[in-house]
């Protein structure tokens, strides 16, 4: 009689949903204050081709002020995983331009074809922002790197300033990447989102030769004047790219589809609802690779203001998000997202005010379940 009563729990526990039995665990990857910064930003997140994760961050020595401003200093590092996030290696700062220069806005993707892991950025002077940089020069660059061994050690840097912006526009002064969100499509095309100032503008930068040349497409046009910045891009189930991106003084992210890999896009519509803050989205499932149903993930503060970080998920390719579920409720901004080699979804987001970044790995019975 003195054993029954367990012997119930367990078989209650046992009976229940995993996602109901299995609270998420939230790993602390970087924390504030630690390492020698004063505050790690902008995640990005990517597997390697031998499984392992890759997270990315802005490392801000001085103070928490973005690249440019308050005579900051951003280094670009990196912290590796080999058990799906459980733990994480000691830092590794892939680049420190030197004093008071930032490195920054980190997004990533893998190459299939060569095995490489590309990761591209955004290099400032000391004291040039987006609004101080000068058009046609290089106060503000786009650069590229790349790992042939899942992330252990880097290329040197990889200049795209030309490629990625028009030198000769009088008012273009500077390109940012993502954050997050790089990916490669079908047909190979490494493929990055990428906003521009001044004035505003969303469009994508793209190689169809495996990192060896790179070039800009069109802007989303603008018709509203959404002043759109911070996207990520996806790949639809018919090869088209949709880009998710914000825009100033609305409180939803926009949308727009290129049929052409991003050298052309569509007009935007209104998307996911959600405070200004940058996003992740990421393609989960295919049914054309087996899986047995369409997916789309989405991740960002569901509100008010930067708090309650949500997924959600999309069965029709974007069109809607029918599903959304909590993963935490507390301050919480940018994310960004990754599919792990066991199909469980990892999310890297800003938590608790800045004080750190958050490491939650997602199951399907987690995302499906309502």
């Amino acid at each position: 009689m003195k054993t029954a009563l367990p012997v119930v729990i367990l078989l209650l526990a046992m009976s229940l949903p995993a996602w109901a039995a299995a609270p998420l665990a939230h790993i602390n990857v970087y924390q504030s204050g630690k390492d020698g910064y004063h505050t790690y930003r902008i995640p990005a997140l990517e597997v390697a081709p031998d499984g392992t994760l890759l997270a990315f961050a802005e490392a801000r020595k001085f103070n928490a002020g973005d690249p440019g401003y308050d005579n900051n200093e951003i280094d670009l590092v990196c912290k590796r995983s080999s058990d799906n996030g459980r733990t994480w290696s000691a830092m590794q700062v892939i680049e420190h331009a030197g004093p008071r220069w930032s490195a920054a806005n980190p997004a990533a993707t893998v190459d299939r074809q060569t095995g490489r892991v590309w990761v591209l950025y955004l290099r400032c002077k000391p004291g040039r922002s987006t609004d101080t940089a000068r058009p046609g020069t290089d106060d503000n660059q786009v650069l590229a790197r790349w790992s042939a061994d899942s992330g252990k050690t880097w290329s040197e840097p990889i200049d795209l300033t030309a490629a990625t912006r028009d030198m000769k526009d009088p008012q273009w002064r500077t390109t940012v990447v993502g954050p997050g969100g790089m990916i490669q499509d079908s047909k190979g095309r490494l493929v990055a989102a990428a906003w521009r100032y001044a004035p505003f503008g969303v469009f994508a930068i793209f190689s169809e030769d495996h990192g060896r040349t790179w070039q800009h497409g069109q802007m989303v046009p603008d018709p509203k004047h959404i002043k759109g910045n911070e996207n990520q891009v996806v790949e639809l189930s018919d090869g088209r790219i949709l880009m998710d991106f914000r825009g100033e003084g609305v409180a939803h992210r926009w949308m727009s589809e290129s049929r052409d890999g991003g050298r052309t896009w569509s007009e935007p519509r209104a998307g996911l609802p959600v405070t200004p803050v940058c996003c992740a989205i990421e393609r989960y499932s295919l049914k054309a690779a087996g899986d047995d149903r369409d997916r789309l993930l989405w991740t960002g503060p569901k509100g008010p203001g930067r708090h309650n970080l949500v997924a959600r998920v999309s069965y029709d390719e974007g069109r809607t998000f029918p599903i959304e579920r909590l993963i935490a409720n507390e301050p919480a901004a940018y994310s960004d997202l990754a599919i792990l080699k066991d199909k469980t979804a990892g999310v890297l987001w800003e938590r608790g005010d800045y004080r750190y970044l958050t490491f939650t790995r997602l199951t399907r019975e987690f995302l499906d379940s309502k």
